[in-house]
């Protein structure tokens, strides 16, 4: 049997170990956590789980790294061949990488290792970025020259979310470092694994020590202290909304720069004009790809009031065929929820959908057998009939549950898809071009889609309006928030102002 694991670092006990410093070591106390596969229950792995005190090390580790070591000297052809040379390595343990994710994670295996491929081309595309011009020149008045430079932000705190663990921490890390910066990142608890094996992977390819960090442990030890640090000059978190403030209030100690990618509820919009199939199918994908965990689901469907009942017969139909089970099984299409905690949470919000008054069409409970004894699974889940003011319109789920809406005009569509407190992301669906553009323009959202949803590329930027975050990740706007900018004026004519008479 293929041990998928073998790229960790182990102690002695088998208890895989945190890198700081340029070392693998255990927690300070000795203290561990058990990580656990999502689709079985089984234990996968024993952690060490960072203290405080491990924290601070990793800060001073990483402050040391950047104000005295070789990395903030070196020039961006030397990031960049690094960062190439990770890429060629994710690529060499793309099946280890892609197994570990399916199992730490629970999706199915082809998404794992779509996964792989985008977090080795984001290594690659920033590698490229970190050569190319990021200053601007003035013309100014003589005898002045002044231009802008970008310089590095310096120590940059990295809190990641268990939905995707490797193309997380590589949508943090690949700019930072990129751009100059040393990194401390932080996975999911409860995903730890695939970044473990990266710094492994960065410490074999030449990566200064303390340059790359990886605590693994509890975020509101760990991660709150990264926050709150005054050694640590950004904070970069993908998560909840409710603990993005928590961080936001955290990190106004020394005023430190953040990006924060937080929760959404993305309407789907479909007009009757739309292409039947094409609108079911990418209806389905919107929501259910990643059992629904994913910030820029498409959790609410905004249908044409007259397409309402021929549609939500076909996407039923197609919902109740979704083979849920377990991601390794190639033929599974969602996989299962992260823990047992975060499928009793969904749970609740599918019982109160039902209080609420809103018609369930399918799914709503686990599977029946073995399956649903076992793992964390939910069967695709559609609720209809349902009001703007209901808790399940309004609130973040983080589930395969899809609450569906209608409308009667273009300007129905706009007003519901802008009524809830987020702003991630949005999709038109219909075959009248000008209507779709007109459409997304006035929805307010910082991700969108026509007649498509969730394709995302390393060159355009992720993030949101309202409460869905502060900042953009990827693309060029990605690279500029881990840096400073500096301007640099020079007097070409070294003589006296002549200002003062005496």
């Amino acid at each position: 049997m293929v041990d998928w694991l073998e790229g960790l670092r182990r102690a002695e006990d088998g208890t895989a170990l945190m890198y700081i410093a340029g070392e693998w070591t255990k927690a300070s106390d000795n203290g561990s956590r058990t990580v656990y596969n999502p689709a079985t229950g089984d234990v996968i792995a024993v952690v060490a789980e960072a203290t405080l005190a491990d924290g601070e090390r990793a800060i001073r580790a990483a402050r040391a790294a950047f104000d005295e070591g070789p990395w903030r000297s070196s020039s961006a052809h030397e990031r960049a061949l690094l960062l190439l040379r990770l890429a060629d390595k994710i690529d060499e343990h793309a099946a280890e990488l892609a197994a570990v994710d399916t199992m730490n994670n629970g999706k199915p295996l082809r998404e794992s290792e779509f996964d792989v491929t985008d977090a080795a081309n984001c290594f690659r595309y920033y590698a490229g970025l970190a050569t190319k011009p990021h200053g601007q020149a003035f013309d100014v008045p003589a005898p002045s020259q002044t231009f802008v430079v970008r310089e590095p932000v310096g120590v940059c705190g990295q809190i990641i979310p268990w939905n995707y663990p490797l193309l997380m921490a590589v949508w943090k890390m690949a700019p930072a470092l990129a751009a100059g910066n040393v990194c401390i990142l932080k996975p999911s608890e409860v995903t730890p694994l695939s970044a473990l094996i990266l710094a492994s992977l960065m410490e074999e390819v030449g990566f200064p020590p303390g340059v790359v960090n990886v605590l693994t442990g509890a975020g509101p030890v760990v991660g709150h202290l990264l926050a709150e640090s005054h050694l640590v000059d950004k904070i970069a978190f993908t998560g909840g909304t409710v603990t993005g403030r928590s961080i936001m209030q955290a990190a106004t100690g020394n005023l430190k720069k953040i990006s924060l990618e937080l929760g959404g509820k993305s309407p789907n919009i479909v007009f009757a004009d739309a292409d039947f199939e094409t609108a079911v199918d990418y209806a389905l994908y919107a929501i259910y790809v990643n059992a629904g965990q994913v910030c820029s689901a498409g959790s609410r469907l905004l249908i044409e009031r007259s397409l309402h009942d021929r549609f939500m017969e076909r996407l039923v139909e197609r919902a109740t065929r979704i083979q849920v089970g377990d991601g390794f099984d190639p033929n599974t299409e969602m996989g299962p929820l992260i823990t047992p905690a975060h499928m009793e949470k969904v749970e609740r919000y599918i019982a109160t959908g039902l209080a609420e008054g809103a018609r369930l069409l399918c799914g709503g409970k686990r599977p029946e057998g073995a399956l649903g004894q076992r793992g964390n699974y939910l069967l695709p889940t559609i609720f209809t009939d349902t009001t703007p003011d209901m808790r399940i319109v309004q609130e973040e789920i983080f589930g395969p549950v899809l609450v569906v809406q209608t409308f009667s005009d273009e300007d129905e569509a706009i007003r519901l898809a802008n009524d809830t407190i987020y702003g991630l992301a949005a999709a038109v669906f219909t075959s009248d071009v000008a209507k779709a553009h007109r459409v997304v323009k006035q929805v307010r959202a910082g991700i969108t889609w026509i007649n498509t949803y969730h394709p995302t590329y390393n060159e355009a930027p992720w993030g949101g309006y309202k409460q869905s975050g502060i900042g953009r990740e990827l693309g060029t706007f990605g690279f500029e928030e881990y840096t400073e900018v500096k301007q640099i004026n020079v007097n070409l004519a070294v003589e006296q102002t002549g200002w003062y008479r005496h």
